[in-house]
């Protein structure tokens, strides 16, 4: 699947994006918080996402406190989160299930063990 445009956020509609994204590169993590959360993720470097509305949002940090995952304190839906890749550079987690018209749970998706990091 080639990178395409998608729009997503929150449930309630306060949190809302643009994001261009290759769902073909999409991964489940069993760490604490995304396998709570149910997540299928996507990273995108920051000039791929736009973010539209963003508030108001509330961020939880965890483990190594490098990753801000951000949701929206009404209807609790994480939708993006903000980090580092691993090379350093700045990067944005995208939830896939917060994206509209598409069925994540079709994606062919690649397991990550967070749980060992």
């Amino acid at each position: 699947m080639p990178v395409q445009s998608y729009r997503g956020g929150c449930q309630c509609g306060a949190i809302d994006f643009e994001v261009d994204a290759d769902l073909d590169q999409t991964f489940t993590c069993n760490c604490s918080r995304c396998q709570k959360i149910g997540a299928v993720l996507t990273f995108v470097e920051t000039g791929d996402f736009r973010l539209i509305k963003d508030g108001p949002v509330t961020e939880y940090l965890f483990n190594k406190m490098i990753v801000h995952h951000r949701f929206c304190p009404t209807c609790g839906v994480e939708s993006y989160a903000i980090g580092k890749g691993p090379d350093g550079s700045d990067m944005i987690a995208i939830n896939v299930t917060c994206l509209e018209d598409v069925d994540p749970r079709a994606l062919p998706s690649r397991h990550i063990n967070g749980r060992a990091h």
